[in-house]
Formats: structure tokens, sequence, C-alpha cells
């Protein structure tokens, strides 16, 4: 079991490591200034570092605090979008954008994106995406979530 982002890319199936790898370059490129790249939950993660957000993950304030992830399963890609989960008006604004960049039906979990036909991921879409939240929204958006009444 890979325990850090070089051993998971060098334990990635062949079939799978080039679609992974471009994901993973999508994301860097997109991504808002401020997330950091780790390795958490046995997947390449973003998150809020402790300097930005000293209160960590509510769950395990140990942690940083978790916004993307990224992974191979067995069946294709997966990205995990916690803003997604979290803000209505970012999930309507993906589901609507989606079928314009995609042929195939949205795959799609509360917060996972499921991706079986490597050849159909929506790469723009995907960078879009990864760029409509900086840091600050995502704590302010997790906050609100968590901490309200």
């Amino acid at each position: 079991m890979p325990n850090s982002i070089e051993e998971y890319i060098e334990s990635l199936p062949e079939g799978k490591k080039e679609s992974f790898l471009q994901l993973r370059s999508v994301v860097k490129k997109n991504l808002p200034k401020g997330f950091e790249e780790t390795f958490q939950y046995k997947m390449i993660g973003y998150v809020v570092p402790k300097k930005l957000y000293p209160a960590g993950y509510h769950v395990n304030p140990e942690l940083a605090l978790p916004f993307l992830h990224i992974a191979v399963q067995k069946s294709g890609l997966a990205l995990y979008h916690m803003g997604i989960y979290a803000d209505p008006i970012l999930l309507k604004w993906f589901q609507t954008e989606y079928p314009k960049h995609c042929k195939t039906k949205l795959d799609m979990g509360k917060s996972c994106i499921r991706f079986k036909k490597l050849e159909d991921i929506p790469w723009k879409l995907i960078g879009e995406l990864v760029s409509k939240m900086t840091p600050n929204d995502w704590i302010r958006v997790y906050e609100k979530n968590t901490f309200s009444s």
C-alpha cells in the first residue's frame, strides 16, 4: 500500500497512469494558489494547509482541511471535490456544464465524480471546476456547513 505521492504514482497500472497524471496536471495547473498537495486517505489530495487554517479538519483537527482528492479506481478515475458537496450553486453549475463537455452520462456521488471512459474525460471542465474556489472560499463554505445551526 503506497504511503506517499511518489509511491502512489509508481503503483498505478499502466493503462490508467497516463490519464491519472494528466488529471493531476490539470488540477495543479488550475487550482488557486494556497492549496497544498499532500497524500491523505491513500490518495493524492489538495488541502488548505494548517498555516492558513490552523483549526484543521473538524473530524481530526490534526489534519489539514481536505478540499479535493484524485484517485485511480478499478473502473477508472475519481475526483473527490468537497466544494461540490458543500456548495449547491457550484454543484448546479457543474451538472449544467457537464453535458456541454461530455457525451457520457454524469457518474457522480455526493462529492465523487467518476470517469469510467478515460478517453471521454472533460479536461477543460475539470480545470474550470477546480479553479472556482479559493482556499478562503472553501473555508467560508466549510465553516458555514459544519458549524452553523
